[in-house]
């Protein structure tokens, strides 16, 4: 099934990469990941001891196996106004990281003494930390606000303030990294304009693309901003949904809607119907879809916004280069910073599109309306079904045959209520009938839960963070595949590349275990292992040395079978023998 949907979509694409919670529920998230991880205030616990002197003590108490990252410290203090502070930052252990490279630690507890620039009888304190568990999860920021009273020397702990907090300034020790922002916009701009090129993404486009056909050259412009402004709209939105989920506790990444099946399965139902109506069988597409005449309309304009949110949702699945470092990086930043990031993303995949719009020579070169834009229309209908196969498909690995087989009946449904709701009449009541008929089996579970990630091969393993320490303590080089049903890149690299019989022998060859870390479904463990490596989606390629002293050779999420043989020979020290295969 992997193989045929990933030759079915390049085929009509060529025509047309973890917060835990902090309150008790916390052990939940430690059964399901195998490990019993603490939450983040008993993991790291902070005294604050306001001194005779007017200097501020912080000591913090670290659990067994967790440690706080020295550079994530930032502290503010607001009096009347903005107090400087100088810092005394004790020594700490220096260490590789996968993510900030070389850092440097504290283990057990860290002791650091504040010193305000001038006197102060009340202030506020806002504390800024990160810190992480050697088991594997990392915590993202954490910010804690204290209002402290230096004549008496109480303190306690308050809630964030409401609003935006007028500061003059960070001091050096802080945990938003400013001056990293433009290279990682420009890196999420990049990653967002060849996000057009992923197959997901590209049959979308073209839909779009189909109405520059016609118009003036007012509205073309005019629906290249509209289609630009859901773009960026819709990618600031799940920016926004991702890290409030995280700061509720949450495990989860770029994609984490595609772990739902629920959501898997109205997005099946979106392209069945959006097929149909490429097709003719209903007429609901032209305000919606942006395709065919009335383009100044105010229908045409909600298509132009709708397109563009579409072409978010269904660019989810995929990853592009770029992406994966800037994603990564946003999520361990303030939410401004975050949402920056996320709108240079959409920025850059609705640039192709705008700059179409604005450029009349291209334009030009396009054929005149006609006969043949009905055909063509007729023709990006069987890409919508084939992702609509697919994603039924995932809903099955996801939950289970039976699952899967109420998804196709709730799809029988949708279109039924589709072809009733054309007729009109009282005959619509029994279209909304059907379509509450469809919407019930989104929630319909229990039938089965069999979790999509079960592997038949015998020469791949399951992902664990303890039995890839045990293999490594073996001296054995290991492979890390984080993939998902759901993930169309993750699929066209194991095609193209990864589960070729001249890789896999060169795999073999060098005696490098392939482990598999299936995200198809929810797993806090693998969120936390891509946390841990700076990233926030996938594929996610991570090739370990035998060596333990050595750290990881992370790979692009674009793969090639040159990019394997050079990693293999990276850490092996020699190259493999290349197997021929016709």
């Amino acid at each position: 099934m992997r193989a045929w949907l990933a030759f079915a979509l390049l085929l009509f694409s060529s025509l047309g990469q973890a917060q835990l919670p902090t309150g008790s529920n916390n052990s939940l998230v430690g059964g399901l990941s195998g490990q019993d991880f603490l939450p983040v205030e008993q993991a790291y616990r902070l005294d604050i001891l306001p001194r005779s002197d007017g200097s501020l003590r912080l000591y913090w108490q670290i659990a067994e196996g967790y440690y706080l990252y020295r550079h994530r410290f930032g502290f503010e203090l607001a009096g009347p106004g903005e107090v400087p502070l100088a810092v005394e930052l004790p020594p700490a252990l220096e260490r590789t990281d996968e993510y900030f490279g070389e850092v440097a630690v504290y283990y057990d507890n860290a002791d650091i003494l504040l010193q305000p620039g001038e006197r102060v009888q009340r202030g506020t304190l806002e504390v800024r930390s990160q810190g992480c568990a050697d088991a594997g999860l990392c915590y993202p920021p954490r910010k804690q606000f204290f209002e402290i009273d230096f004549g008496t020397g109480s303190v306690s702990e308050i809630a964030p303030p409401q609003g935006p907090r007028q500061t003059a300034g960070r001091n050096a020790a802080t945990g938003s990294d400013w001056s990293s922002l433009p290279y990682m916009m420009l890196l999420a701009f990049l990653g967002g304009m060849i996000l057009n090129l992923m197959p997901c993404v590209f049959p979308i486009l073209s839909l779009k693309v189909l109405s520059f056909a016609r118009g003036s050259d007012h509205d073309h412009r005019l629906h290249g901003w509209v289609y630009g402004a859901g773009v960026v709209a819709s990618f600031v939105a799940v920016a926004a949904v991702l890290i409030s989920l995280q700061a509720a506790g949450r495990a989860i990444g770029w994609g984490f809607q595609l772990q739902s099946p629920a959501f898997v399965i109205a997005l099946a139902y979106l392209f069945l119907a959006m097929g149909l109506s490429l097709s003719g069988l209903v007429e609901f597409g032209t305000s919606i879809m942006n395709t065919g005449s009335g383009l100044a309309g105010r229908g045409g304009l909600s298509g132009s916004f709708f397109t563009g949110v579409l072409a978010v949702v269904v660019a989810s699945p995929c990853t592009a280069p770029f992406m994966g470092t800037a994603l990564g990086f946003a999520m361990t930043q303030p939410a401004v910073i975050s949402l920056a990031i996320f709108a240079a993303l959409g920025a850059g995949m609705a640039a192709p599109l705008l700059l179409l719009s604005y450029s009349t020579t291209l334009r030009q070169r396009m054929p005149r309306p006609g006969p043949w834009m009905d055909t063509l229309k007729q023709l990006l209908a069987f890409p919508l079904y084939a992702s609509a196969i697919w994603l039924l498909w995932v809903a099955g690995r996801q939950t289970g045959v039976n699952s899967m087989a109420l998804a196709l009946g709730g799809a029988l449904a949708v279109a039924l209520g589709l072809w009733l709701w054309h007729l009109s009449g009282w005959r619509r009541g029994l279209a909304l009938a059907c379509w509450a008929l469809a919407a019930a089996s989104l929630g319909w579970r229990g039938l089965d839960q069999a979790p999509g990630g079960e592997l038949a091969s015998d020469d791949h393993v399951l992902f664990s963070e303890q039995r890839l320490q045990t293999l490594r303590e073996e001296g054995r080089p290991v492979f890390v595949d984080v993939t998902a049903d759901w993930c169309i890149t993750c699929i066209a690299n194991e095609q193209a590349v990864l589960f070729t019989d001249e890789i896999q022998a060169a795999f073999e060859q060098a005696g490098v275990v392939y482990m598999v870390a299936d995200w198809t479904s929810r797993d806090p463990a693998i969120a936390a292992y891509l946390a841990r490596h700076g990233r926030n989606g996938i594929p996610f390629y991570a090739l370990y040395p035998a060596e333990t002293s050595r750290p990881p050779l992370v790979l692009p999420q674009l793969l090639t079978r040159s990019t394997i043989r050079d990693a293999l020979q990276s850490v092996s020290g020699e190259k493999p023998e290349v197997v021929a295969t016709f």
